[in-house]
């Protein structure tokens, strides 16, 4: 007699990742996920607004679809953006049926990370502790620094992780499956963020625009998707704006005979192609905006309460 075949259970749920600015949680989301979803740069609250990156994870009796949230970066804010940005963060986390919390190992225990630990204490809630960057330090100091976390009493486990490398990822991401509820998933097999491409786009170029001018460009500027054509024979013809806040830093923008912004325009058509599957004609323009980051519509576009 042929034994039934059972179906593996299906979980789902939501994991924030919640840390201090320029821990690595982009990077890990990315990882994660297996594309980009999030950008990343050396410049620290890169992450303006809350992004969904979603895998599958199969397990032996399970398919689980994990629906990570990468935040804005946590830090005490100065500036209505900054503000919005952690505000984000929070409800973030409070959405969120587990907090995985990024500790950057070559930083240790700073004041940023303290306060989210003792944020995490005050609305009593616990985290799974991911501490990253480990390739970058010291045996000894990272024991220091285990022993500090276990002492928060905020960590239900800890995890070693480089999501630069990949080292350590696959035990972390199996504990975190194991989390989840059982039940159906909420959304289709193959997607994999909820940010529309309008908006990726625009992430993509800013990203390089950071990676690009990490010294001479303040977090003066932003970029915007305002024109997408789907062409008909498959190509797609992107119109973007970024703006800044003074006629200087456009001509840093846009470099001695237009180089920088050509420079610029070119590494995020090339990611851009190899995101969409297709040709892209990215087509840049700077203008001064002054005061943007005091802008409504600016924080509509990117989910941010303008009243934080």
């Amino acid at each position: 007699m042929t034994e039934p075949v059972t179906e593996p259970v299906t979980r789902a749920g939501f994991i924030a990742i919640v840390g201090a600015p320029n821990v690595g949680k982009s990077t890990l989301l990315n990882h994660l996920v297996g594309t980009k979803v999030s950008i990343v740069s050396p410049k620290v609250q890169t992450t303006r607004t809350r992004v969904l990156g979603i895998c599958i994870a199969d397990q032996e009796d399970s398919r689980a679809q994990i629906i990570f949230i990468d935040t804005p970066g946590i830090f005490q804010p100065r500036r209505r953006l900054d503000r919005a940005m952690v505000a984000a963060a929070w409800s973030g986390a409070g959405d969120a049926d587990h907090v995985l919390l990024l500790v950057d190992a070559s930083r240790g225990m700073n004041e940023d990370t303290k306060a989210i630990i003792e944020r995490l204490k005050d609305s009593q809630r616990q985290a799974v502790v991911a501490i990253n960057k480990v390739d970058l330090v010291k045996k000894p100091d990272l024991l220091a620094l285990v022993a500090a976390v276990q002492a928060s009493g905020v960590a239900t486990e800890i995890f070693m992780t480089s999501a630069i490398t990949g080292d350590g990822v696959a035990p972390l991401m199996t504990h975190l499956t194991g989390l989840l509820p059982e039940g159906p998933w909420l959304f289709p097999e193959d997607q994999i963020s909820d940010m529309p491409e309008r908006l990726l786009a625009a992430e993509i170029t800013r990203e390089k625009l950071y990676l690009e001018l990490h010294q001479e460009l303040p977090y003066a500027a932003t970029v915007e998707t305002e024109s997408w054509e789907d062409k008909e024979d498959g190509s797609v013809r992107i119109g973007q704006i970024i703006y800044v806040e003074r006629d200087t830093q456009k001509a840093i923008v846009l470099g001695k005979g237009g180089r920088q912004i050509k420079r610029i325009g070119a590494q995020a058509r090339t990611e851009l192609e190899d995101i969409l599957d297709t040709r892209v004609h990215l087509f840049l323009f700077v203008k001064v905006r002054d005061k943007w980051g005091d802008d409504p519509d600016r924080y509509r576009d990117w989910d941010l309460d303008f009243n934080a």
